[in-house]
């Protein structure tokens, strides 16, 4: 492993001369249109009294880096009378409609007002675009519609911020909390609220919502949400929070956000004093690192008889010259590779060593294959219940590093969201102040073998808070790849297998 470094950055928004400030990042991407949306809170100051309108910044990516449009404000995500905060942007990937869900707070009420009234003052709404951002609709109040009665239980609320997600059957779900009134003394004012996180949902796209019960027991603040996958087939929602208690909080639900399971500490991820938002995104895991190694067998199968099955079909198609392996990488010393035999024309695998400068990959200058076919075969090989086998979700996270302030901006990886103690130490992203954060998984397509794409690269967009002396001079955004997460965790981190506790340590994958 090389020296660790940290990734570049563009300043996306800057704190201006006249004490204009910016806050609260939530970003977006959009794979259909490789389209990144960057947004934040215009404040008149820092202070979350001063929140004024929301602002975007509309990036393209162009395969390794992002072209940035100028920023704007998004004029139609606001209420009159109201300042617009906490940016929640979700984007359906069924009707191609992005919302840009807000809360409105009444003139310059603030949080801590209401916590101590108990009289909410704030609004749910959203915008939506069907023009990647560029237009956007007028502002709806869900308010009445959606919380109604249960408004009356709540002394505020507001929405993650940062990005909602959307599950496989079309589920939009929007991270939130709320300060649950838990008893009123008999003059009418508050006695005690709680902070807890829950979560917004609909199942048609939008046209209705409704919402979940609260994290039951550990008190939950800001928070994200990750669809993850088991290798078994099953499925959870991961939900990570804010807190007061010294470290972030976890809960799971097993029924896409209606309830959540008792939340739990997570001792590796430390908080500051008061806490500090945080963000989590999910992302398929590489096929190398999975722990059921029949997994490969299965497909290396899979890919053969696909290839056997072009190859008795007559129809041929050069799949070109040598490139990466779309399916299988980098195992030990050697490398696995996959070719036709000309002279028994037969397919076969062997392990090969390649020299210094090598290209990896399939060896197929003068071979004709059906590449849609195999394509095909490995498609339905993923998906075959026979085996009861899809690629486990991993989980990066970003936040403050420090125990102490809003410092060092660090990302931590985990490979069984799960198990709380799964957590790597942290690659540090940016030294100096930092604080509010927001992630977004992408996948880049590192080229083509004729008709069929390569394995994409795993790459991750990072909108955060930094500066020099304060954390909210500027907003930046990074992008780096999963492989450079990996080379920069510290010497001691290593993804550990759940079932370590029992059979001895079982190391996937260790960066010492």
């Amino acid at each position: 492993m090389g020296s660790r470094r940290i990734p570049a950055r563009t300043v996306l928004f800057e704190r201006e001369k006249n004490g204009v400030t910016y806050r609260i990042p939530a970003l977006l991407y959009i794979p259909r249109w490789s389209t990144l949306l960057a947004f934040a809170e215009e404040r008149l100051s820092a202070d979350d009294a001063h929140a004024n309108l929301l602002v975007l910044r509309r990036g393209i990516l162009y395969h390794s880096y992002v072209e940035w449009e100028d920023m704007f404000a998004v004029e139609k995500a606001h209420l009159p009378g109201h300042r617009s905060m906490n940016p929640c942007p979700i984007y359906d990937d069924f009707t191609g409609q992005i919302f840009l869900f807000f809360i409105a707070i009444q003139g310059r009420v603030t949080e801590s007002y209401q916590i101590i009234t108990g009289h909410n003052l704030a609004r749910l709404c959203y915008v939506t675009s069907l023009d990647q951002g560029r237009t956007w609709s007028d502002v709806t109040d869900l308010t009445q519609k959606v919380i109604g009665e249960s408004l009356k239980e709540w002394a505020t609320f507001a929405l993650g911020p940062g990005h909602g997600i959307q599950l496989k059957f079309g589920r939009l779900l929007l991270p939130a909390y709320t300060y649950h009134i838990d008893c009123r003394d008999c003059f009418g004012k508050l006695c005690r609220t709680t902070p807890r996180a829950f979560a917004f949902r609909s199942d048609d796209h939008g046209k209705t919502w409704t919402f979940g019960d609260l994290v039951p027991n550990l008190e939950t603040v800001e928070c994200q949400l990750v669809s993850v996958d088991e290798e078994d087939g099953s499925n959870v929602l991961y939900c990570n929070a804010r807190s007061s208690l010294g470290f972030r909080v976890q809960a799971l639900s097993s029924d896409n956000g209606i309830f959540f399971q008792q939340g739990q500490l997570v001792e590796k991820l430390v908080e500051t004093p008061s806490g500090c938002h945080g963000s989590v995104i999910g992302f398929p895991a590489p096929l190398k690192f999975s722990s059921r190694p029949n997994a490969q067998n299965v497909l290396l199968q899979q890919f053969m008889n696909a290839i056997s099955l072009a190859k008795t079909s007559n129809i041929g198609t050069n799949i070109g010259t040598k490139g990466v392996n779309p399916f299988f990488q980098k195992s030990g010393n050697n490398l696995e590779r996959y070719q036709l035999d000309r002279k028994s024309n037969i397919c076969k695998a062997r392990l090969h060593k390649p020299t210094k400068g090598q290209t990896i990959g399939m060896d197929s200058r003068d071979n004709m294959v059906q590449s849609s076919l195999i394509n095909l075969q490995v498609q339905r090989s993923l998906s075959k219940t026979d085996y009861q086998f899809q690629l486990p979700t991993w989980v990066l996270y970003s936040h403050p590093t420090s125990a102490q302030n809003r410092v060092n901006l660090g990302v931590y990886l985990s490979p069984y969201p799960k198990d709380s103690d799964s957590w790597t130490s942290p690659w540090i992203i940016y030294e100096g102040p930092s604080a509010y954060s927001d992630l977004a998984y992408i996948e880049i397509q590192s080229g083509e073998l004729g008709a069929m794409k390569t394995a994409p690269i795993i790459v991750f967009g990072c909108l955060y808070e930094n500066g020099i002396k304060s954390p909210y001079e500027q907003i930046s955004f990074s992008m780096f790849t999963l492989y450079e997460v990996i080379q920069n965790l510290p010497p001691n981190s290593a993804f550990l297998h759940p079932s370590s506790k029992q059979d001895g340590i079982k190391r996937i994958c260790s960066t010492s």
